[in-house]
């Protein structure tokens, strides 16, 4: 079977009794800590459109060991109404099951290992079935769907078979905020798609919104991925940028999920930390990040086939033309050396312009928008950023 050497790997056995259904072609999995609205996502997936396969939605009740007595009773109560639940409401073209509560060790506890735990499990019963095409469909226990979740997922995937992953539309629920809450969501959502947009502008060719309740990705190539990092937070944005160097990550934009737009403490950053922040002060969610440094690197991006199977010295001329931001980044990140590596294990240009962004991945280009912004650029007004990227591709 696909999977029989990762699961082996990862010391996996089965946590849900009951023997996989080999007509399951998507399975949902939904990380759950102290949720109190659990039950209306549960609800809002079963009241979607039934697509031609049949269906899986696993839920990981999950807390660190070290949690407090009153969430662990917290959590075995909501085991409790889950599985009461489950008796009215699975069927067998769309089944739903509980595993846990979890008690996760203190080092690893939070959303990656609980995501993780969920999705071995999926990927070990495709497995049991031989369906390493199975669809592993990533969601949060705060988060609604639209009816069409399931046959828009599995359309999408019927139609781009060579696809590894996908995201997933989405926007936050608005109902009932308070006016700075609101705003701060909406600043918010249109940081992440001028930041998804300045990406592809500049040439790169894995951009991609990271929302955990907002993918979807198929069981060979999570295998192939070496599965869901443990990280307590950021997980899914190391997941589909590691995703992103094996195979082509497409956009699901027919249905839409709508993630809370809490606040939150639960962890050190995403929408609950940013929503906080701003509501308290500390972070301006007006601000972004200037767009003449996307503008800098669609210059590098251009410019990257000039560094084939050059010398050194050639190498460091090259840094000099670019745009003084480009230049003192690639120097103090000593990304020469990225470039004679590739050029050692590169035969021809094709393969050394793809392979580029390997090294000048999604976390290099975070890293060059922090480095230029404390020493070249100010962050500007979001609106204007966003109307200067529109003006620009346009043009």
């Amino acid at each position: 079977m696909f999977a029989t050497e990762y699961l082996k790997k990862n010391n996996r056995a089965a946590l849900i009794d009951a023997p996989p259904d080999p007509k399951v072609s998507i399975t949902v999995v939904i990380p759950c800590f102290r949720e109190p609205n659990i039950q209306a996502t549960l609800e809002s997936l079963a009241d979607c459109t039934l697509p031609s396969c049949h269906t899986e939605i696993i839920t990981v009740l999950n807390h660190p060991e070290y949690a407090a007595s009153e969430t662990k009773e917290f959590n075995e109560q909501t085991k409790r109404v889950i599985d009461n639940w489950i008796n009215y409401n699975s069927k067998p073209e769309r089944c739903f099951y509980v595993i846990g509560p979890v008690e996760f060790p203190k080092k690893w506890a939070g959303a990656g290992l609980a995501r993780k735990t969920g999705m071995d499990e999926a990927v070990l019963r495709f497995n049991q079935t031989g369906k390493k095409s199975g669809i592993i469909v990533s969601l949060d226990a705060d988060t609604l769907v639209e009816k069409n979740y399931f046959t828009e997922i599995e359309n999408h995937f019927r139609n781009n078979p060579k696809q590894v992953g996908a995201t997933i539309s989405f926007k936050h629920q608005k109902n009932n905020l308070e006016e700075k809450h609101l705003e701060g969501i909406i600043l918010y959502e249109q940081y992440l798609h001028y930041y998804r947009n300045a990406l592809k502008f500049t040439g790169y060719p894995n951009p991609i919104i990271t929302i955990g309740s907002a993918f979807a990705v198929t069981a060979d190539a999570y295998v192939k991925r070496g599965g869901m990092n443990r990280r307590p937070a950021g997980e899914d944005f190391y997941f589909l940028q590691n995703l992103a160097q094996i195979g082509t990550i497409g956009e699901i934009t027919t249905t839409c999920v709508f993630p809370s737009a809490r606040l939150s403490d639960r962890v050190p950053f995403g929408t609950g930390p940013v929503l906080q922040k701003w509501i308290d002060g500390d972070e301006d969610l007006s601000k972004t990040f200037n767009f003449d440094a996307f503008i800098d690197l669609e210059i590098l991006f251009d410019n990257r086939g000039k560094f084939f199977k050059i010398e050194k010295e050639r190498i460091k001329d090259i840094f000099n033309v670019l745009p003084k931001p480009v230049h003192d980044f690639l120097v103090a990140d000593d990304f020469v050396l990225e470039i004679e590596d590739l050029n050692k294990n590169c035969s021809n240009l094709k393969s050394f312009n793809s392979r580029f962004f390997q090294k000048f991945n999604a976390f290099k280009i975070l890293k060059f928008l922090n480095f230029s912004h404390e020493k070249h650029y100010q962050r500007g007004d979001l609106q204007e950023q966003v109307n200067r990227l529109e003006e620009r591709l346009h043009t």
